[in-house]
């Protein structure tokens, strides 16, 4: 996927192309490392890798890509052992500091090497030891003053939080497959509950948090048995430190306990009003960014429970910011293509060399071009092509799809009727879906079973389409729904079902009935798609059988129909692989109205003529 004959004219000069010339006059040598003690005492793990230099006239100073993770800055090895020691963060180290860039990689507080505890998912804590390892870097003679930051998923939230804190060395940050929302983003998609991912990632930290290598084993991104835990910093050869922070960890919060806490959005903590899911989200503190620092937000249609949402709010909030985005067909962190249409497993576009050049620009100040690309790319799934867009949503129009009698989606809106179906709280999803990556599970093939799954939902079904159409964004179902309970789950589905019966999964869309109610979206939370607050305030249980209209976001994705291919939405109660039961033992009766009066209907927007 993406190579340079797939991009066609969507950059100027693509990615690869970029890379390609740019010099590589550095080598990369082991790193230094130590400890940097906190505002409290708390002493935190650093390792520095510098570039070094092939003659004397090089530089010698040199701009830094910081990150600060939770998964261990870098693993001690068995001796005599070989392995990648930095499963996270490596491939940042070993592309940009040949490269001419510092590169910092901390274990945050309470993990890896460093001491404290961990009070909290993405701790304001941690955000505020962010600004101080930035005086710190800054006040290295290596440093030339300018710091930049990155990561996937948790550590690239961390350059969001550096970000925040205002500090005028940073100057560009490039998050990847990072929420902007924790609540909605991540664990509460629509507000409800990923059950299973609080259960793994649970687990994970554990096994992190507490050095227990038989848990380790379970996530193929840490099972090396020659992994010893966490490297000592060099202060530190006989490993007396690490296992006295170790010790440390075992007082850390359990993600299982925490996040249930959090059943609305911004609401405070039985013992701590002001801490809510706000405190750990970005859009919360985002108005500490400064204008002139530069964003690059990177997502994949396959990006987990709302990644990608996140990525794309992102860039809307930070208008006056040098912004860009990039969404891709990968999933979580990019590391595998999820079209079934792909020419191999591994995502081919060269991700690294776009964020190269999105560092060259703004930390180096190098004339890359960039400023001359469009703002916004993307990737077409099964046209198999990057789009470019001056502007996102890239299609602004919805084209109606009405639900209707013989469970037909049709373009011209039916007669008044309706359909009821009884929610079966056995039915789910599978485990090749879009929810395992960000447990840390290495899935590999996405629902590559979805074929019939939609047989056990309330489905509707378009005639074949007379040409190609392509989604280009957030679709949107808009059901007028009795339930014969006070609360449901609700979960749409859309598929393509090909010519000769093929299933396709395309997209979802999640919402809790007690959510139903909008809000504008505030300034610091910018959306192209209906906001909703998750609050306790706006939480209103349903009056059985009585209707109401739910209007359910699909998450977004860029897809190409098929000529002769039928367009199908399946709506369900359930997800018993990944979510909760909606009420508790209680499975509701759905009624579905349709037609004159309460015309539910899936609106998407298409392009029918291949535009590039």
């Amino acid at each position: 996927m993406g190579g340079i004959s797939a991009a066609k004219d969507a950059w100027l000069v693509h990615p690869a192309e970029y890379v390609a010339k740019r010099p590589v006059d550095f080598q990369l040598t082991k790193p230094a490392s130590q400890y940097v003690t906190m505002r409290d005492g708390c002493r935190l793990a650093v390792d520095v890798y510098l570039p070094q230099p092939a003659s004397r006239t090089r530089a010698t100073r040199f701009p830094t890509i910081a990150l600060f993770t939770p998964y261990y800055r870098r693993f001690k090895l068995r001796p005599g052992r070989r392995g990648e020691v930095n499963p996270n963060t490596g491939k940042f180290r070993d592309f940009f500091v040949p490269r001419g860039y510092a590169v910092v990689v901390v274990d945050v507080r309470g993990t890896g090497a460093s001491f404290g505890t961990r009070d909290s998912f993405r701790s304001p804590r941690e955000r505020e030891d962010s600004r101080e390892i930035a005086d710190w870097i800054v006040a290295q003679p290596w440093s030339d003053g300018r710091i930049g930051a990155t990561g996937i998923s948790y550590v690239g939230a961390a350059a969001d939080f550096l970000a925040s804190t205002g500090h005028p060395a940073v100057k560009a940050i490039a998050p990847l497959s990072s929420v902007w929302d924790t609540y909605s983003d991540n664990y509460f998609p629509g507000g409800i509950q990923l059950k299973s991912l609080t259960k793994v990632y649970d687990e994970l930290m554990i096994g992190l948090d507490h050095d227990r290598r038989d848990i380790l084993q379970k996530f193929s991104y840490f099972n090396n048995p020659d992994f010893e835990g966490p490297q000592p910093v060099d202060e530190d050869p006989d490993g007396i430190l690490v296992k006295q922070a170790i010790r440390e960890h075992l007082g850390n919060f359990r993600q299982t306990d925490f996040m249930a806490e959090f059943r609305f959005r911004e609401e405070g903590l039985p013992y701590d009003p002001t801490f809510t899911s706000a405190s750990f989200s970005p859009y919360a503190v985002s108005e500490g960014i400064r204008p002139d620092v530069a964003i690059l937000s990177v997502s994949g249609w396959l990006d987990g429970a709302g990644y990608m949402n996140g990525a794309i709010s992102r860039y809307l909030t930070l208008k006056d910011n040098p912004r860009h985005l990039l969404l891709g067909a990968w999933d979580h962190g990019a590391r595998v293509n999820g079209s079934p249409w792909r020419g191999s497993v591994e995502v081919e576009f060269s991700l690294l060399a776009e964020m190269l050049r999105f560092f060259d620009a703004y930390l180096m100040g190098k004339d890359t071009g960039l400023s001359e690309e469009a703002p916004i790319h993307y990737f077409c799934v099964h046209a198999e092509e990057w789009r470019r867009a001056e502007s996102w949503p890239p299609i602004e129009t919805h084209e109606p799809f009405y639900l209707g009698p013989d469970h037909r989606l049709s373009r011209s809106k039916p007669g008044a009727g309706a359909d009821s179906y009884q929610v079966d709280f056995t039915l789910g999803t599978g485990a090749d879906t879009r929810y395992e990556r960000i447990a840390g599970i290495d899935s590999r093939n996405y629902y590559a079973d979805w074929q019939g799954r939609t047989a056990r939902m309330l489905s509707f079904t378009s005639d074949p389409l007379a040409a190609p159409a392509e989604l280009a964004g957030h679709g949107l179902a808009d059901l007028f729904l009795a339930c014969s309970e006070r609360d449901a789950a609700l979960f749409v589905y859309l598929t393509e079902v090909e010519g000769d019966g093929t299933e396709r999964y395309v997209t979802e869309g999640l919402l809790r009935a007690l959510h139903r109610k909008e809000r504008p979206a505030p300034a610091s939370y910018r959306t192209s798609w209906p906001f909703r607050s998750f609050s306790r305030a706006d939480a209103t249980p349903l009056e059985p059988g009585k209707v109401e209209r739910f209007r359910i976001p699909l998450l977004p994705v860029v897809w190409r129909f098929s000529a002769g291919s039928r367009i199908r939405l399946s709506i369900a109660g359930a997800d018993d692989d990944h979510c909760g039961q909606v009420p508790h033992g209680r499975p509701p009766t759905l009624r579905l109205l349709w037609g004159e009066g309460n015309a539910s209907r899936v609106e998407l927007p298409l392009r029918r003529s291949d535009v590039q």
